[in-house]
């Protein structure tokens, strides 16, 4: 899309903002603030309200850069004469509380709802002789983003505060009430085209991670040959297999060892100090590493709990999606130990490579999830049931030629994602230009129709 500029501009008055239009105005953001309104942090359940109930809303509800209501907690009924600001139409919600990539998002609020209202995090800010929705696009621009940071710079490099005051100061460009509608709704309707892209784009991402998982557990549990003679494995949500593999406990074909907990008292004894493993570094399918963070232990602890090359890291829990999630550890870390919720699945007479895949499968995956201890959003496994886990094992030949033919198919779907990753990232980087050019003036989008 080619665009004209302007006709004419004029120096902001701000370094760093450059020109503007020579008939917008730049100001501080106070000037078109009506009032700025934060709630009361209330007990909560993390559980979204239904039929109109009262909620408090989550930061959460405008990571996106969007408003979205539905990211709340429904408040407790001791609670609920202490809520205060309800969500109101035509506002802007703001985190003035959060982490540094967090702290200042914002979100459009378009419909009110009586019933949801906001925490002590979070802002409502009402607005005066302007359009709230050119006012949002704003926040969603590098000239705010770089104010945000200025001004929430030397705080705390995990968590950051935005003062009113600091807010306030922000400078905005603002074009004439009518051309701001115009603004606002040229990007409603490009960045809603772009966002439909995307969404396609991301629906492609979750199709394709779908299709690999099911293509690799198929491999895993049924084979290469489709012509193979087929046998009952024993196992009901398992079915048949290849007639000439074998179905095994893993308890008979490797040891399963639990790690270290934290917090042991270690005043006056000899201890020294190693890496330790926990479960933010094991992926699913891979380990980060950047951050290992380090622990002590007495000496002998160390030959206990270190790592081997070979060893088939899971862990014991988490997000539904951590569970039994895990890597091949290939000695990345000298002396690394692990810790008590994450598992070192060590093969005696299974290739690791082998364990790795079928510990990954659909069918493992429901195996873990029918033997986990469960609540909100959270899952947990023994090592006892790891254990028991049914193994399909086929001859090692037929291993090889189907560990082969998985990388090949891995790759394959590496490159697809890689595809349209790239595709993503164009999209996103497109409209973040288009909403920095509107609302700066480096286009003219009022003849744009």
């Amino acid at each position: 899309m080619s665009l004209p500029r302007y006709a004419e501009y004029k120096d902001s008055g701000v370094t760093w903002l450059g020109e503007v239009p020579a008939q917008w105005s730049v100001s501080k953001v106070k000037t078109v603030i009506k009032a700025i309104d934060s709630g009361v942090s209330v007990n909560a359940v993390d559980t979204p309200v239904a039929d109109g109930s009262v909620g408090v809303l989550k930061t959460s509800c405008v990571y996106d850069g969007t408003f979205r209501f539905e990211e709340n907690k429904a408040v407790l009924e001791d609670e609920l004469g202490r809520v205060a600001c309800a969500v109101e139409k035509d506002t802007v919600i703001v985190s003035r509380m959060n982490t540094p990539a967090l702290v200042g998002a914002a979100g459009l609020v378009k419909v009110s709802r009586p019933n949801i209202y906001l925490p002590d995090r979070l802002w409502q800010i009402h607005f005066k002789n302007c359009v709230p929705s050119f006012v949002h696009y704003w926040t969603l621009s590098p000239i705010y983003r770089y104010q945000v940071e200025i001004a929430c710079a030397g705080t705390s490099s995990s968590m950051q505060n935005l003062g009113q005051d600091q807010f306030k100061s922000f400078w905005i460009p603002l074009p004439m009430l009518g051309e701001q509608r115009a603004i606002a709704a040229f990007l409603d309707r490009e960045t809603g085209k772009i966002d439909a892209l995307i969404a396609e784009q991301e629906k492609l991402l979750t199709l394709l991670a779908e299709k690999r998982q099911a293509t690799i557990s198929h491999a895993v549990t049924r084979g290469l040959d489709p012509n193979a003679p087929m046998k009952d494995s024993g196992v009901p949500w398992l079915g048949e297999v290849p007639a000439h593999w074998r179905v095994v406990r893993l308890k008979f074909i490797a040891s399963v060892q639990t790690g270290i907990a934290k917090g042991k008292d270690m005043a006056g004894k000899t201890t020294v100090t190693v890496p330790y493993l926990r479960v933010a570094n094991v992926q699913d399918g891979f380990l980060k590493l950047d951050d290992v963070a380090t622990i002590e232990v007495e000496p002998e602890q160390v030959d206990r709990y270190r790592l081997r090359d070979g060893d088939v890291l899971m862990n014991e829990g988490g997000d539904f999606d951590k569970l039994g999630r895990g890597a091949i550890w290939h000695g990345e870390v000298e002396d690394c130990i692990h810790q008590n919720h994450v598992f070192a699945v060590r093969p005696r007479s299974a290739r690791s490579t082998w364990l790795n895949q079928v510990t990954s499968s659909e069918y493992a995956q429901f195996y873990f999830m029918g033997r986990s201890k469960q609540s909100t959003n959270l899952a947990s496994i023994s090592s006892t049931n790891i254990m028991e886990l049914p193994v399909v094992l086929p001859p090692d030949d037929e291993q090889a030629a189907i560990l082969s033919w998985v990388d090949a198919e891995t790759q394959r779907f590496d490159d697809l994602e890689s595809k349209v990753g790239r595709a993503l990232v164009l999209l996103k980087e497109r409209r973040s230009a288009l909403i920095a050019a509107a609302v700066t003036g480096k286009i003219n989008v009022r003849t744009h129709q």
